[in-house]
């Protein structure tokens, strides 16, 4: 059994007159907010800490992270017990589909949601072992030994016409017309290590500050919205969000 100790938050940013972004934090769903929290494993079979970053025009990106983060917290809590970790993958990769049709499915019902979609990034707890998945362009990071290493691949590509990092394209998400969306899924139960830290972000986070800058503020033990602080503070292009925790043994 393990102890959890989490911090959230996300922030408009400077440019954005409205937020997208979204955090699961446990229990408590982030916009616009901070959040902090501890629980114990004990107490629960099965969680999700994850991140969306919505995209769309008008309020539909917050529309497509607040339903696709609504959906996954449902289908986490209502999966059976006792599932294998093969299971496990092929049940996540079905809630997938499903979640991409329902976020396509709006976007043509209601013209205000056209192409409306949104990234996700999480670490999910079930049956005692510890996954992450990711689709899009936000981010996981690992903090161990005071050294950062993204654990997860953007799926984005450099904007030819731009090349600076807030202007890249996302090639895989969840909604926005794709029929081909593909989830990141990785089981890293065995990896874990008592001192590591593990941070999610939007690209409002990384687009604005470097890994050795966010390196530099987990190793001060900064908290999540201090980091969002920091890439506000360098401009804050984008709505921004992150989520930092800790996993400790509970002796």
């Amino acid at each position: 059994m393990s102890r959890i100790v989490l911090s959230a938050a996300s922030r408009v940013g400077c440019v954005r007159s409205n937020n997208e972004d979204m955090v699961l934090a446990y229990n408590q769903f982030v916009r616009s907010d901070a959040y902090e929290t501890e629980f114990m494993t004990e107490n629960c079979d099965r969680f999700a800490i994850a991140l969306a970053d919505g995209m769309g025009g008008h309020n539909a990106g917050e529309v497509a992270s607040e339903e696709t983060l609504s959906n996954l917290k449902f289908f986490i809590g209502d999966m059976p017990k006792g599932l294998t970790p093969d299971e496990f993958h092929q049940m996540i990769n079905e809630w997938l589909k499903s979640i991409n049709q329902i976020i396509n499915s709006q976007g043509l019902a209601d013209s205000s949601l056209r192409e409306m979609g949104t990234t996700l990034v999480g670490v999910l707890y079930y049956n005692r072992r510890y996954y992450w998945i990711n689709c899009g362009d936000s981010r996981l990071y690992r903090l161990r030994q005071g050294h950062l290493t993204q654990l997860t691949t953007d799926h984005s590509l450099i904007n030819p016409q731009n090349t600076k990092k807030h202007c890249s394209i996302v090639t895989n998400c969840i909604g926005a017309g794709c029929k081909t969306s593909y989830i990141d899924f990785q089981d890293i139960t065995e990896d874990i290590q008592p001192d590591d830290a593990y941070l999610l972000c939007s690209d409002g986070l990384n687009d604005m500050i470097s890994d050795e800058a966010i390196e530099g503020l987990m190793n001060k033990q900064s908290s999540a919205n201090s980091l969002c602080e920091a890439a506000i503070a360098e401009g804050g292009f984008d709505n921004v969000s992150t989520c930092i925790f800790h996993i400790y043994p509970s002796n």
